[in-house]
């Protein structure tokens, strides 16, 4: 599985509008909505999952990055967004620092195995500091898309 299998890049966004993480997940689910990949109805559902989800543990992991994930009955197939902010964002991560680069991932409740498969992919790029530091200065969605493919085709960025 490649990283770029599950990222919806007509949802990504260069640089978030809102500065809180509960307004981070929602702007992030309803550009996932607006790309067509929730089903009618579902964002607010899914919003407020991902948001209990986080509630109950930060996902901000340290160096600048949070990874909100949840599975929903609601999710269809397995979709990831990513939004960056170059104000940062309180995520209340492990090293209490800001984040920038965020990267929400939804997965079907019945598909475990390729909801860990996508998180242990994203972790991978993510504990790379140059795919970090390339992430937080994409510019807009089609830069975000560049990097994630060419992540996927060269191991070592």
């Amino acid at each position: 599985m490649k990283f770029a299998d599950f990222v919806c890049f007509k949802a990504a966004i260069a640089e978030l509008s809102v500065t809180d993480r509960d307004g981070v997940i929602a702007e992030l689910v309803t550009s996932l909505d607006k790309a067509g990949k929730l089903g009618k109805g579902n964002c607010e559902k899914i919003i407020k999952a991902v948001i209990k989800r986080e509630k109950e543990a930060s996902t901000g992991i340290g160096k600048g990055v949070a990874v909100p994930h949840v599975k929903h009955p609601a999710v269809k197939n397995m979709v990831a967004a990513v939004g960056l902010s170059s104000g940062g964002i309180d995520f209340s991560a492990l090293d209490k620092k800001p984040v920038y680069s965020v990267i929400l991932l939804l997965s079907p409740v019945d598909e475990p195995d390729k909801h860990l498969q996508a998180m242990e992919n994203i972790f991978r790029h993510l504990q790379k500091e140059r795919f970090r530091k390339f992430l937080r200065q994409c510019q807009s969605p089609e830069y975000i898309e560049d990097l994630i493919r060419e992540a996927d085709e060269n191991p070592s960025l």
